[in-house]
């Protein structure tokens, strides 16, 4: 799976200059090493910083769904763009 992964990630995006941060999974270090990627073993720090940044990225998608599952798509397409609006005035 993570050599197809790979594979795919390869194919759709420019990562021929990323350095991809691996938490020790060896199919993982195996797939970057077969596709000639540079990775680096990171336990603690940048990798857990990126997680949580993934993970809250998640459970807010996931939020959304819930709220907006039966909406139809002018209600959750009006929301976003008036929740953008009021989000960029705050930042």
């Amino acid at each position: 799976m993570a050599h197809a992964f790979v594979a795919e990630l390869r194919e759709k995006h420019d990562v021929e200059d990323a350095v991809f941060l691996i938490d020790g999974s060896h199919s993982v270090n195996a797939a970057c090493a077969r596709h000639g990627l540079d990775f680096r073993y990171e336990r603690h720090g940048n990798w857990n910083s990126a997680k949580r940044v993934f993970e809250k990225v998640k459970r807010q998608t996931s939020l959304f769904s819930n709220c907006f599952s039966n909406a139809g798509k002018d209600t959750a397409d009006g929301w976003l763009r008036a929740f953008s609006v009021a989000w960029n005035q705050f930042i």
